[in-house]
């Protein structure tokens, strides 16, 4: 049914001006995807690219573009009816420190440079969005909010679409959630990964490594618990992980340490799961601490664990409108679509119930995450199409009866 809809849609000379619209402004699209990536945007501080994504919003043609609370950058194509809108939303932070130097250069057929794919990619498809339908006329049923989020990568926590699904968020009432996250064209994140992150700090007296030998040492202790957690049995049904990702502590190689610490991330589909790894990491930290070998006269050892981020778990049925949307629009476009898992913005509107999916952008990538990220537009105006077929079967014309349900 998806799959005739669209076909009905594509007939309308204005959607047929909107796809010309999108393949003439791909020039400009990689312009934009450029110009934003080299803006610095690190976690809790994105308020400069925001800025610029608030003035293209404009110049797309965007009405009553804001900035929320929190930071996110926010527009709205106006539908001919009321009721929920459809949101389509990127994310507007890297993962790159404020130190990091940022400039974007061209390497053959490749751009290259940190985020020019995630997810200065996603920005720049709302934008050629946006253009495609305000340069063709096209009058939606239903409204378009455009979303441009804060947070969403490591220690943001996905904060941006926490607020904007909050009780006083702009998208609290959404019929559907489409984010674009990066490059490509057969993914379609229909399962949200969940994640749970913790500092474990071990504390201890300290001392002289010859003269105070015998207090508690908390490296000793840590080491026992990393050893003991790289050997853990993590579920496999649905896959779980558990990484040690970072660790540290003492001050001299002379000197029994005061401090230990460790970071760890642990991620699964199944918030059960989540549960049941948070408790045998403090039982096994837990344990490891209390083993540790100390003079009996000695102070013995304190341990604080803090949570360092929730990214809830979460999924949208496979017979929900937006996801038979998102696999429809992809077929469109000679691509068979890959139904997976993954951890985006969309793991916020999927747990408090309303059906999200993110997708990529077109083109192809690699090296996420690096200095060296990079992008090739091979079939880039592609994955602005997909996008807008997905939002356009969502929120339908103005001259259909309803939109797709």
């Amino acid at each position: 049914m998806m799959d005739d809809l669209l076909r009905q849609i594509r007939d309308d000379p204005r959607i047929r001006a909107a796809e010309h619209s999108v393949s003439a402004g791909d020039a400009r699209t990689l312009s934009d995807q450029v110009l934003l990536t080299r803006i610095p945007a690190p976690p809790f501080a994105e308020d400069a690219r925001a800025r610029r994504m608030a003035s293209l919003m404009v110049d797309a043609g965007l009405a009553n573009v804001t900035t929320d609370g929190i930071g996110n950058v926010l527009g709205r194509f106006e539908g001919a009816s009321e009721g929920p809108p459809i949101v389509l939303s990127a994310h507007l932070d890297t993962v790159f420190p404020a130190e990091t130097p940022i400039e974007v250069r061209e390497d053959s057929d490749r751009l290259v440079g940190p985020g020019i794919s995630d997810d200065g990619r996603g920005l720049t498809v709302l934008l050629a969005v946006a253009r495609a339908l305000g340069e063709a006329g096209v009058q939606l049923r239903s409204s378009l909010l455009f979303a441009a989020t804060v947070g969403e990568e490591g220690p943001g926590n996905l904060r941006g679409v926490r607020h904007l699904f909050g009780p006083h968020g702009a998208a609290r009432d959404a019929a559907a959630f489409v984010s674009v996250d990066g490059a490509g064209l057969d993914r379609v994140v229909t399962r949200g990964v969940g994640s749970r992150r913790f500092r474990i700090a071990v504390n201890g007296p300290g001392g002289h490594s010859w003269v105070d030998w015998g207090l508690a040492n908390p490296i000793h202790a840590l080491g026992a618990a990393v050893g003991e957690l790289a050997a853990f049995a993590v579920p496999t049904d649905p896959p779980g992980t558990l990484t040690v990702a970072r660790w540290g502590g003492g001050t001299s190689i002379n000197a029994i340490p005061q401090e230990a610490w460790i970071e760890v991330d642990t991620r699964s589909e199944s918030e059960e799961q989540l549960e049941e790894v948070e408790r045998e990491l403090r039982r096994t930290v837990g344990r490891c601490v209390a083993e540790t070998r100390c003079n009996p006269q000695r102070r013995h050892l304190d341990t604080e664990i803090s949570v360092l981020g929730i990214r809830p778990a979460g999924d949208t049925p496979i017979d929900a409108a937006v996801v038979r949307a998102a696999v429809a629009a992809t077929r469109a476009l000679g691509v068979e679509p890959e139904l997976c898992a993954s951890s985006t913005d969309a793991n916020m509107p999927m747990s408090v119930g309303i059906p999200a999916v993110t997708v990529g952008g077109g083109g192809s990538a690699g090296m996420a995450h690096t200095t060296d990220e990079w992008y090739r537009n091979d079939r880039g105006p592609n994955g602005v199409l997909r996008a807008l077929f997905t939002v356009l079967l969502l929120c339908g014309t103005a001259d259909q009866a309803r939109p797709a349900d």
